[in-house]
């Protein structure tokens, strides 16, 4: 069917949709009832205030109507005039496949469009693709309307029509404006660059947090866990101390922090993880082998202090333990080393044994491979069957003097070597610490002679030798304990409860095991220390554990013998130091799980202040052994390899039965 013109009826729609586009067709679909009624009718007059003659341009009386109605009058007559600006966007949205892609994309859309035509605060998806034909109203197009519809544009309005307008001028002005404010925010939104679908930018909902690039942090100090909430040493220490020490260098980076504003630190940005950048130029000026008390590239110094512990307190554990001289040992020392009630492991373990195992070697490994390739062994010493084993971080090493050590004998026969003392002793940065680990003589009632152990111990022990007193003004030639910043001392003291055997059982099965002060006020060794008569000086954390001596082998009971021994606190771990409250106890307790001897582990874990100190002391250099650390890592390996094994052969050798 034709026009009057000669052109196909066809051609109209098409006409009309490529002026129009897809925000046109969606305000066709929103009237459909003045849609019906137009195709009822069939070609639609378009009433006017005067008669139109024929020879009037159409174009001069479509530009006096709304768009709205430009887009669903039946044009009776219409002129195909070039485009001004050819466009070949609609020609791409009408192509096979890319209607296949609008399809798919409009199925998965359907669920999040907003019907509403509002867009959310973050971004909902929008139509960019052309609507598809009305299958309802018009026929696919020709191929020559076709040809005609790849160049149209908005601006396509220049097509006449003749006709007879309906409804009041006002009605229709209202119309137009309400169309092209809708049309013009479409074409705003981009909604037709293109030809496809787009997603609108999503913004995140609140401000993204400043990231700190000061990689000092209280969590340095952690060997296997990383506290996840632990805050940036930058604000830490401002709230709990009140300064902040930059220590990402020996020049402090650029001031406050880290500031990337050369290429040279633009490319450390991304290469640093906790080790600290270090400047060329640092490491041509430092010297390691003298240096000042503040010395900006002093090694001991307080800037490498603050690196590595920003509060200046390093974790310390400190145990003490009686083996009996038995060749077995305990199958796993985990609960003895790695007790669970803290959440984190120390920087330095400290252990001292009385009456050793034969093959202190195979104890040294042990430990080891209980400790695992995060510590490394510092030092350790024997005196007949004392042994003591000074375990640190290996990051740490660096930072320690050479280790000394001295031996006591307190038998008269200074050949057997069953009792006596060992002691230990070297600087952490500025901080001199002393460890000695002590068998003294037994007996219920021989308190004097464990007084003279003592008194022997500390006018014997040559400490120290080579590296010097961080503070000769407060030293004693007579008393080893006033020569070091830190003491610690544990061992068998061997002090016992005077009192007897029934009465201490009915306090132990009338009390928990946390509540034994009642016990306490029998115990030997609290009452010569409150009497200034042993120890001066010197503190013992509060007692919340069972008597550790003396249990039957492989049981929980105490001593069942014909001797019937009082349950007695024999192991022991006092500290004292020259400055007051450098040294908090944290935890003080025993390990009952470990039955292989008559004595169960006594431990302590302590935070000990640590001082800045000078270069000019002997290094140790990072030396530790390095054989029983690889022993124990080979060992750690094996024994998880063997845990695998015995899993998969249990897995392998169970048996379903099916009923």
């Amino acid at each position: 069917m034709s026009t009057p013109n000669g052109f196909p009826q066809h051609s109209r729609a098409c006409v009309t949709q490529s002026m129009e586009g897809g925000a046109v067709q969606d305000l066709q679909a929103k009237k459909a009832g003045k849609a019906a009624k137009k195709e009822a009718g069939g070609r639609v007059a378009i009433p006017t205030e005067g008669p139109v003659s024929v020879g009037t341009p159409v174009s001069e009386t479509l530009k006096l109507l709304p768009e709205e109605l430009k887009a669903n009058m039946k044009i009776k007559s219409i002129t195909p005039r070039p485009p001004r600006k050819p466009r070949l966007e609609r020609a791409a949205s009408l192509d096979e496949k890319s209607w296949r892609r609008w399809r798919r994309f409009r199925t998965s859309q359907e669920s999040l469009t907003d019907h509403n035509d509002t867009s959310s605060s973050n971004g909902s998806l929008q139509e960019a693709s052309p609507s598809p034909p009305n299958r309802g109203r018009a026929s696919p197009c020709h191929p020559c309307c076709q040809q005609n519809s790849l160049h149209s544009s908005p601006d396509a309005s220049e097509a006449s029509a003749v006709g007879k307008s309906r409804g009041s001028t006002s009605d229709l002005g209202k119309r137009a404006s309400e169309i092209s404010s809708a049309f013009g925010g479409l074409l705003r939104g981009k909604a037709f660059a293109g030809g496809k679908p787009r997603l609108a930018q999503i913004m995140p909902a609140r401000p993204l947090p400043p990231v700190e690039l000061n990689v000092a942090s209280h969590t340095l100090r952690t060997a296997n866990r990383i506290d996840s909430d632990c805050l940036d040493y930058q604000h830490y220490s401002q709230h709990k101390f009140g300064r902040v020490s930059s220590s990402l260098s020996d020049t402090r980076l650029h001031g406050n922090g880290m500031v990337f504003d050369s290429c040279s630190t633009d490319s450390m940005k991304s290469t640093f993880s906790l080790l600290t950048p270090i400047r060329a130029k640092d490491v041509r000026s430092r010297s390691y082998l003298e240096g000042s008390l503040m010395a900006s590239g002093a090694l001991l110094g307080a800037e490498e202090l603050s690196r590595y512990f920003p509060d200046r307190n390093i974790g310390i554990f400190v145990a003490t333990w009686n083996m009996q001289g038995q060749k077995e040992l305990p199958v796993n020392l985990d609960d003895f080393l790695l007790p669970t009630d803290p959440d984190y492991a120390q920087d330095m373990y400290v252990i001292g044994v009385q009456e050793g195992c034969p093959d202190r070697r195979e104890w040294e490994i042990r430990l080891q491979e209980t400790l695992g390739p995060h510590y490394v062994l510092l030092y350790s010493a024997a005196h007949g069957v004392l042994y003591m084993s000074v375990f640190i971080r290996r990051d740490l090493i660096w930072f320690c003097s050479e280790v000394e050590y001295a031996t006591v004998t307190t038998r008269i026969v200074s050949q057997i070597k069953t009792k006596g003392a060992l002691g230990i002793c070297f600087t952490f940065f500025g901080t001199s610490f002393l460890f000695i680990t002590s068998h003294f003589t037994s007996g219920d009632s021989k308190v004097n002679e464990r007084k003279l152990d003592y008194n022997k111990t500390i006018q014997a022990l040559t400490l120290p030798k080579n590296v010097p007193d961080t503070n000769p003004y407060r030293s004693s030639s007579s008393d080893v304990t006033t020569r070091f910043d830190e003491v610690f001392w544990f061992g068998d003291f061997n002090f016992r409860l005077n009192k007897d055997r029934e009465t201490v059982d009915s306090i132990l099965k009338q009390n928990p095991d946390t509540d034994v002060s009642r016990l306490l006020v029998y115990d030997q060794l609290t009452s010569e220390m409150s009497r200034g008569s042993i120890f001066k000086g010197f503190q013992e954390a509060d007692i919340h554990f069972r008597p550790s001596y003396k249990f039957d082998i492989g049981k929980d009971s105490y001593d069942t013998t014909s001797k019937q021994r009082t349950p007695s606190y024999t192991d022991r771990v006092v500290f004292r130091s020259r400055y007051k409250d450098d040294i908090q106890a944290v935890k003080y307790s025993s390990c009952p799980v470990i039955k292989t001897s008559d004595h169960r582990p006594v431990f302590a874990l302590f935070r000990v202040k640590v001082r800045p100190g000078r270069d000019n002391i002997p290094l140790a250099a990072g030396q530790f052994d390095r054989e029983l650390y690889l022993m124990g890592i080979k060992r750690r390996i094996t024994r998880e390899l063997q845990k695998r094994r015995e899993q998969k052969d249990q897995k392998s050798s169970s048996i379903c039965s099916i009923s």
